[in-house]
């Protein structure tokens, strides 16, 4: 049994969520996220509260019911508080700027990496080497982090690249004589 399933996901005043059959819709001050659930997973609104139950006990309406009380938890938060990732930049040379809405990066190249935001996602440059990436989707958020972050990998002798606000870069010693 999934122990995530069976907890309510709490909806906060302010968040209006919307079922159309299998279709949850999420409204909040941050923006509106909307997602189908799988068949196997049955959706109810009770008061304040979203409950999500399996509608039988076959393996796969086992292993959607947790995920799909996640999904639905996190286009909760995302409405109302959203979600932010923070990329650093390690190297000489290596900064980054905005263009307008874009994101324009020098990595060592030997051209500048633009990167457009997908819809709903913003970009900020508090500093030349640190990058905040905020939005309502989680997903979207953290695959246009991890897309950024493709572009120049942290490499293990120098620590050199983009990596993740406090990520641990395991350092390799050089080659001796």
């Amino acid at each position: 049994m999934s122990r995530i399933g069976k907890k309510a996901v709490a909806i906060p005043s302010g968040v209006n969520v919307t079922l159309d059959g299998q279709t949850v819709t999420v409204k909040g001050p941050k923006g509106q996220l909307s997602w189908t659930i799988a068949e196997e997973i049955t959706v109810s609104q009770e008061g304040s509260d979203l409950l999500l139950v399996a509608r039988d006990d076959s393996k796969r309406a086992k292993s959607m019911w947790g995920l799909s009380r996640t999904l639905v938890a996190n286009m909760v938060q995302g409405v109302t508080a959203g979600f932010e990732e923070t990329l650093e930049l390690v190297g000489v040379g290596y900064r980054a700027a905005m263009k307008g809405d874009a994101l324009s990066i020098q990595l060592g190249f030997s051209h500048d990496v633009n990167v457009e935001p997908p819809a709903g996602v913003t970009f900020a440059v508090p500093k030349q080497t640190e990058i905040k990436i905020a939005g309502a989707d989680k997903q979207a958020v953290g695959e246009i982090a991890a897309k950024i972050r493709r572009i120049r990998p942290p490499e293990p002798y120098k620590g050199k690249g983009v990596r993740y606000a406090g990520e641990k870069v395991r350092r390799k010693e050089g080659k001796k004589k």
